[in-house]
């Protein structure tokens, strides 16, 4: 079985749960076609770099998936029709991540020295 890495930014003014639908939909695509979701990441609402579609700041979903390519091919169509979703992003990658990733270990550092900043002070 491939292994792939899914990522997708919906509309900021989408609640969290709403959020949270969405990759629920996102998994039961995957599973419908003989895949696995491994790991969701929800990365929160965050600032983009520029605007898409006069959004300034968008949710960021991170999907672990394992299954054939025909999986994939689903899951970006599903995803294309979506409106809430702005932008995704489908990456092959050789193994996943143990533990989570690089956009959670860079959440919980910025939250520690925050908390170590507002000590000194």
């Amino acid at each position: 079985m491939a292994l792939y890495e899914h990522v997708f930014l919906a509309r900021q003014d989408l609640s969290q749960s709403q959020v949270d639908a969405l990759a629920a939909a996102a998994t039961e695509i995957v599973e419908k076609n003989d895949g696995k979701v491994t790991k969701t990441e929800t990365w929160g609402l965050k600032s983009l770099a520029y605007k898409i579609d006069r959004n300034r700041k968008a949710h960021f979903v991170l999907l672990n998936i394992e299954g054939p390519g025909a999986v994939v091919e689903e899951l970006e169509r599903q995803t294309r029709i979506n409106e809430d979703v702005i932008r995704y992003m489908t990456i092959r990658v050789d193994e996943h991540e143990s533990g989570p990733s690089v956009m959670m270990r860079k959440n919980e550092r910025d939250r520690k020295r925050r908390s170590e900043r507002e000590e000194r002070d």
